[in-house]
C-alpha cells in the first residue's frame, strides 16, 4: 500500500516531498468525504428559482399532429412553457453535425424525446403540469435494431473503410479460415451526479451557466446559439462533476440551453436537473454493436488476413457517432498484426435515442472483436490463446497498423510475459485444466488480454488546449486551464505539473473552476488527453514565469540567467538563497509581469478521412491482464476470482491515482461485460432505466484477488513530464473477465471449441454458452 501525501493545494504550508511523481492524494477527496465538495445542485438556491420539466414522446417514431398545452400553462406553479418555436435562436444543439433538436418540430424518433418544456416554481410542479398535456401523434414504423437498419440501408452518415493488401484473397489462400459474429450491447454511463445546469441571467441580456459537463466551450457556444447571442455573452462554468465517463461531453448541452432559454425569458435564475429515471430515458449511452468478422490463419494461429465488419447503434441522429466507429475501426486490431485486412464501419440510424461517448468510445467495441478472435483461433489450432496473442503482436517489421501508422513502442510483448510471470499464468493453467477435469459443474476459466489504445483526439483540431497562471504578491499561485475535473483527479495533476515547473510547493498551488472566460475554445475533457493537452500549456504557462523571475533575480544579482535555479521555494543566484515570497514581492515592485498564458497543441497527428489513412494518435498506451472465474454450470452464475493488471502509464505524475483510475476503468470495463445489460422492449422504450433493473457493479462484485502495478518506462514521445493517459485505456482490461469466462464455457467442450458469447455476459449468456458447447460435446 502507497503512503498518499495528504496534501491541500492553496492551503500556504510547504510540502518537504517531491511533487510530479509522488502520490498526493486527490485534491478534493476530503472534501468528498466530508459532503463539503459543492456540485451544481448543491448550490445555495437563488430567489426565484425555476425547475424545468419536459413533456416526453410516447412512441419512437411519429408525426406532431397537435400539440395541446393549455391545462399546462393554467397549472399550478407554472411560470413559462415553450414548445420549438419559441425558441429565439437556432433549436439545433447537434456537437458536430445536425439533428438534435432541444425540442421536437413536426416528428419524433425516440420514445422520451422532448416536445415542449415547463418552467415551474418546484421540479414537482413541472413534472405534474407536463402530465396535463394532449398529444395528437401519428406513430410511424420504427427501425429498432441493427440488423434492421444494416437491411434497410439506414445509416446516419456513409460508411468507411480502412484497407490493406486484399484480405478476401489473403484468407481464402490460408490453411485456415473462421468467421463469427456478437452483439455487444451498449452502456449507461450512470454517474452519481446526473445531469444537471443551472443558467443565471445577466445584466447585459446575456447568461452564466453552470454545468455539469466535460465540454464548457460547447455549452457556451450552443447556449449562445439557441439564445441568438454572440458567443462573448454567455460564460460557462464547471468546478467539478460526480462523475462523467463521455455522457457529459455532448449530452449536458441540453440542460444548459433549456435552461438559459427561460432564464433569458423570464429573466429569472432556472435549474434544470433530470431525475434519474429521466436521465436514463432521454440521454444517450454507449453504442450496441454488431460484430462480424472472418480470417485466415497458419497452423500457428498466425494471422494471414481480417475482414471485419462493425455496425453500430447510433441511434436517430450522429451526435458524436462518426469518431466513435472510427475509434472500434482504429482499434479492431487492438495490439495485433494484420497483414492483409479490410474493415468496415457502418453508423446505423435507429429510432431510438442518439447514442454518444463512453470512456474509451468506440475502442472496446472494436477490441472485442479482436480479442474473441484470438480465442477462436486458439482453440482451432489447439494452442493455448497467450501463446497465439503473443504471436500476432505488433513487432518490428510487423508494425504498421490498418490506417498506416506505425506502432514505435513495442512494450506489450515485455509486459505480457512479465505479468504471465508474475500471476504464474502458465501453472495456473495447468492446475485449471487439471480441476476442469475433475469437476463436472463448477468450472474455472482463465484469460490474459492485451490493450493498446490510441492516444489523441482522432478530429485533429481538438488537440490544443490553453491556461492561465497567476502569481500574486504573497506568493501564492491560481492556474486556470481548460480541462474538467469529473473525479479522475485532473486538478491534482495540474497542480503537481505547475509546481514542479516553477520549483515551488504543491500547496502553493489552487486550481481554479474551469471557465470559458478565462480560458477560451477549449476542447472536451475526453479522449483521455485532459493531462496531456492542459498539462502542457500550465506548464508552458509556468515556465514563462519561471524565466521572467530567474531573468529578473540574473539582473539584480549580475549573474547568468543560466546561474539561476529555483528549487523548493528558494531561488538560488550568485551563492544566495532567497526564499520565493520575497523574491515574488521583488518582481511585483520592478514591474515584473507576474500572469502568464500557455497553450499547446499536440505535433505528428493527422487523418485523411477519405483514404483512411494517416497518424491519427500521438502514442499509444499499453496495458495487460490476467483474470481467473469460477463458473457453476447447473445456472451460469460466476465470481471473479483473482485478477492481475500490469498497466504502462508512463513516467507517472500520480501513481496513486493512476492506480485509482486503472481499478476503477477496470471494473467499469468489467460491468460492461457482465451485469450491465442495456434493454429496449419492441416499441422503442427503455427497459433498463432505473437502479432496480440496471445493475452496475458493487464492491461486491470486486474480483477477491486484485493486484495492480504500473509498468516502468517512460514515454518515447514528448509528453508531459514523459507521462501517459490513464483515463480510458484501462477499462478495455475488463475483457480479461469476458474470455475467461468464455474460456470457462469452453471447458465443458474440452476446450475443442469456444462456443458463440455475447456480451454482456451476463449468467443467462454464460448459460447459454456452457449449453452450446455441451451440445458440440455430444455431437462430436
Amino acid at each position: 500500500m502507497r503512503k498518499l501525501t495528504n496534501g491541500s493545494a492553496g492551503s500556504g504550508v510547504a510540502s518537504v516531498d517531491p511533487v510530479v511523481g509522488s502520490d498526493l492524494i486527490h485534491e478534493s477527496a476530503i472534501k468528498h468525504v466530508t459532503g463539503r465538495a459543492t456540485y451544481v445542485d448543491d448550490m445555495p438556491e437563488p430567489a426565484n428559482l425555476l425547475h424545468v420539466a419536459t413533456g416526453q414522446s410516447p412512441v419512437a417514431h411519429g408525426r406532431l399532429r397537435s400539440v395541446n398545452l393549455e391545462a399546462v400553462r393554467k397549472a399550478q406553479g407554472v411560470v413559462d412553457v415553450i414548445v420549438c418555436d419559441d425558441i429565439p435562436g437556432d433549436p439545433d444543439i447537434s456537437p458536430v453535425y445536425t439533428g438534435d433538436q432541444l425540442l421536437a418540430g413536426g416528428f419524433v424518433e425516440y420514445v422520451g424525446q422532448p416536445i415542449f418544456a415547463v418552467a415551474a416554481t418546484s421540479l414537482e410542479a413541472a413534472k405534474r403540469a407536463c402530465r396535463l398535456a394532449q398529444l395528437d401523434i401519428e406513430e410511424l414504423p420504427a427501425i429498432l435494431t441493427l440488423q434492421q437498419a444494416m437491411q434497410a440501408s439506414e445509416f446516419v452518415l456513409p460508411t468507411r473503410t480502412f484497407k490493406v493488401g486484399d484480405a478476401a484473397s489473403a484468407i481464402d489462400g490460408a490453411p485456415n479460415v473462421i468467421e463469427a459474429e456478437q452483439t455487444v450491447r451498449g452502456q449507461e454511463h450512470f454517474y452519481l451526479e446526473g445531469q444537471v445546469s443551472l443558467a443565471l441571467p445577466t445584466e447585459d441580456g446575456g447568461v452564466h451557466v453552470v454545468s455539469s459537463s466535460q465540454h464548457p466551450s460547447e455549452v457556451q457556444k450552443l447556449v449562445a446559439s439557441v439564445l441568438g447571442l454572440n458567443i462573448h455573452q454567455v460564460q460557462a462554468e464547471v468546478r467539478r462533476m460526480g462523475g462523467g465517463f463521455g455522457g457529459k461531453e455532448s449530452q449536458a448541452a441540453a440542460l444548459a440551453c433549456m435552461a438559459a432559454v427561460f432564464a433569458v425569458r423570464t429573466g429569472q435564475p432556472v435549474k434544470y436537473r433530470m431525475p434519474r429515471q429521466d436521465d436514463m430515458v432521454q440521454t444517450g449511452k454507449r453504442h450496441d454493436f454488431w460484430n462480424r468478422y472472418r480470417a485466415g490463419f497458419d497452423d500457428q494461429g498466425v494471422l494471414q488476413g481480417v475482414e471485419m465488419e462493425l455496425a453500430g447503434l447510433c441511434g436517430c441522429t450522429a451526435d458524436l457517432s462518426e469518431g466513435i466507429v472510427d475509434r472500434a475501426m482504429f482499434h479492431a486490431d487492438n495490439a495485433y498484426y494484420y497483414p492483409q485486412t479490410t474493415i468496415n464501419g457502418y453508423r446505423c440510424k435507429t429510432h431510438t435515442v442518439s447514442n454518444t461517448a463512453f470512456r474509451g468510445f468506440g475502442g472496446p467495441k472494436g477490441m472485442i472483436a479482436a480479442e474473441s478472435l484470438m480465442d477462436d483461433i486458439a482453440r482451432k489450432v489447439k494452442r493455448d490463446p497467450l501463446d497465439v496473442r503473443l504471436d500476432n503482436l505488433y513487432g518490428p517489421g510487423r508494425d504498421e497498423t490498418p490506417y498506416g501508422q506505425k506502432v514505435e513502442q513495442h512494450l506489450l510483448p515485455d509486459m505480457m510475459r512479465k505479468l504471465a510471470d508474475d500471476a504464474d499464468y502458465y501453472e495456473r493453467r495447468k492446475a485449471i485444466s487439471a480441476y476442469n477435469r475433475d469437476s463436472t459443474v463448477l468450472k474455472k476459466g482463465l484469460a490474459l488480454t492485451p490493450v493498446k489504445f490510441g492516444i489523441s483526439f482522432t478530429a485533429t483540431h481538438l488537440n490544443q488546449a490553453g491556461a492561465l497562471l497567476h502569481v500574486y504578491t504573497d506568493g501564492s499561485i491560481s492556474i486556470n486551464h481548460g480541462g474538467t475535473e469529473m473525479g479522475q483527479g485532473l486538478y491534482t495533476k495540474i497542480a503537481q505539473i505547475v509546481a514542479t515547473t516553477l520549483g515551488v510547493s504543491y500547496e502553493r498551488i489552487l486550481v481554479t473552476a474551469t471557465r470559458t472566460d478565462k480560458v477560451p475554445n477549449t476542447s472536451p475533457t475526453a479522449a483521455s488527453s485532459g493531462t496531456d493537452i492542459n498539462g502542457m500549456a500550465a506548464k508552458q504557462a509556468a515556465e514563462k514565469i519561471r524565466l521572467r523571475l530567474s531573468s529578473f533575480v540574473a539582473e539584480q544579482h549580475n549573474v547568468p540567467v543560466e546561474e539561476v535555479s529555483i528549487a523548493n521555494d528558494v531561488v538560488e543566484a550568485g551563492g544566495q538563497q532567497l526564499p520565493f515570497d520575497e523574491v515574488v514581492k521583488s518582481a511585483y515592485m520592478a514591474r515584473v509581469q507576474l500572469s502568464a498564458t500557455g497553450f499547446y497543441k499536440t505535433p505528428k497527428v493527422h487523418f485523411d478521412k477519405e483514404s483512411g489513412k494517416g497518424h491519427p494518435f500521438f502514442y499509444f498506451a499499453n496495458g495487460c491482464a490476467a483474470a481467473e472465474v469460477l463458473v457453476d454450470g447447473a445456472t451460469g452464475e460466476y465470481r471473479v476470482s483473482r485478477v492481475d493488471i500490469l498497466h504502462d502509464v508512463g513516467s507517472s505524475i500520480n501513481p496513486a491515482l493512476d492506480i485509482g483510475q486503472i481499478e476503477g476503468g477496470f471494473i467499469q470495463g468489467m460491468g460492461w461485460l457482465t451485469t450491465e445489460e442495456l434493454l429496449w422492449d419492441d416499441r422503442g422504450r427503455v427497459i433498463s432505466n432505473s437502479p432496480a433493473n440496471y445493475k452496475i457493479p458493487t464492491a461486491y462484485d470486486l474480483p477477491e484477488q486484485f493486484t495492480v502495478s504500473l509498468y516502468d518506462q517512460p514515454n518515447n514521445e514528448d509528453t508531459i513530464y514523459r507521462s501517459k493517459a490513464v483515463g480510458e485505456p484501462p477499462l478495455m482490461l475488463g475483457l480479461s473477465v469476458w474470455c475467461a469466462l468464455r474460456d470457462a464455457a469452453s471447458s465443458f467442450a474440452d476446450y475443442q471449441v469456444n462456443p458463440p458469447m455475447d456480451a454482456p455476459a451476463t449468467p443467462e449468456q454464460v448459460f447459454k454458452a456452457i449449453q452450446s458447447a455441451k451440445a458440440f460435446r455430444r455431437s462430436s
